[in-house]
């Protein structure tokens, strides 16, 4: 499941790339569509990271950091799209996304059902 979990997110932050281009080159009907198949794979993450949270006996205060860290990072994400869309700054939640994205994956990673040895 954490194979799953790792390709949903990876191609959820390709999506968001693709969609804030796609807005910017002023191409709206398919920014629609990108973002509408950016939300299923939030949905995606979501699921994934509950069942591989629910598969730990050890459920520590790291898993709980990191499952919010995740919801702030999907929570950037939708954050920045919705205010490029009403043309509002975006960025704030740019760097706040870069942060907490970083610290999302670098504590997945460190947690022990990730895959680097920073233990």
């Amino acid at each position: 499941m954490t194979h799953a979990h790792i390709t949903t997110w990876l191609v959820a932050i390709i999506l968001f790339f693709v969609a804030n281009s796609l807005f910017k080159s002023g191409k709206e009907k398919p920014f629609k569509i990108v973002h509408m198949v950016l939300r299923l794979f939030y949905v995606l993450i979501i699921v994934t990271g509950i069942i591989i949270a629910s598969d730990i006996y050890k459920f520590s205060g790291e898993y709980i950091g990191k499952i919010i860290l995740g919801i702030l990072t999907i929570g950037m994400m939708e954050m920045v799209l919705g205010k490029l869309k009403k043309g509002q700054p975006t960025k704030v939640f740019w760097i706040i996304f870069i942060v907490v994205l970083i610290l999302t994956i670098l504590l997945g990673l460190r947690l022990p059902m990730g895959f680097w040895l920073f233990r």
